[in-house]
């Protein structure tokens, strides 16, 4: 098999596996909506975004929310494994619907993984990726403007960036498979120990941050921040709901941790 680019057919969803070539394990296949690109594992680093002459696989080429170079894949060749850094703006939905920010790494999984690039558009552009297994030759489906801001970017005051970065913390930082909203002690206290505060804050004064600005958000349409719509018990479902909007918009990003310098768990 020659490995390079491949058109967007010879790697459809559901193909069966005669219509693939075999490939050793390690192999990644990452197809676009335009065609796709395959890779033994080796030293290499692979490109996908907007920018179709600058990447190895175009998507969202129409969308100027998804950036130029939206995310790498990279092989150091010591060993099969490739790892995926977000490198645009917007995150990128994981199929167990955990969100990679911008600077967020992490190794690609053996078999068929779907990535979703969410435009505030209200578009999803899909890249899907399968890495081969060792028991797996014959892999299934795999698959110059300047970037601009999402539309959909929430106004937060110095204040209300500090505390949600502080309660989205786990979130930002990338490194639970799960993350949840810090508790709202946890939260002031780390608000408070850093250099950006202009007051004390207390469990209640978060709380009540937080929660203007569910309700500037609630009144933009944004669903699922109210306890009507969640139900009882609501538990943290309202904070986690908030927490991945401003995330998907890329209101919050990993950048706003520097807000954090100064802060401890």
């Amino acid at each position: 098999m020659a490995y390079g680019a491949f058109p967007p057919q010879m790697l459809p969803p559901g193909s069966p596996s005669d219509r693939v070539p075999s490939a050793p394990p390690g192999t990644i296949f990452v197809l676009g909506p335009e065609g796709g690109y395959a890779v033994p594992p080796r030293r290499y680093t692979l490109l996908f975004g907007r920018d179709r002459e600058d990447v190895h696989v175009p998507v969202g080429v129409d969308d100027p929310t998804v950036s130029r170079r939206h995310g790498v894949f990279t092989c150091t060749g010591t060993d099969d494994n490739w790892w995926l850094v977000n490198t645009g703006n917007l995150p990128i939905e994981l199929p167990d619907g955990k969100l990679m920010l911008t600077g967020h790494r992490r190794i690609v999984e053996r078999g068929y993984t779907p990535l979703v690039i969410n435009s505030s558009k209200r578009r999803s552009h899909l890249v899907e990726v399968r890495v081969v297994d060792g028991d797996d030759r014959h892999p299934r489906a795999t698959s110059g403007a300047e970037t601009v801001g999402p539309e959909t970017v929430y106004e937060l005051s110095a204040q209300e960036r500090l505390v949600l970065t502080a309660l989205a913390r786990r979130y930002l930082e990338g490194q639970d498979a799960f993350p949840m909203p810090l508790a709202w002690e946890d939260t002031a206290r780390l608000v408070n120990s850093s250099p950006y505060a202009t007051k004390s804050w207390t469990h209640k004064s978060v709380a009540n941050a937080v929660e203007d600005v569910r309700e500037r958000l609630c009144r933009r349409g944004v669903r699922g921040l109210t306890r009507d719509e969640i139900g009882e018990p609501v538990g943290s479902m309202l904070s986690v709901n908030l927490i991945r909007e401003l995330l998907k918009t890329a209101t919050l990003n990993a950048q706003d941790l520097e807000l954090l310098v100064a802060g401890t768990d």
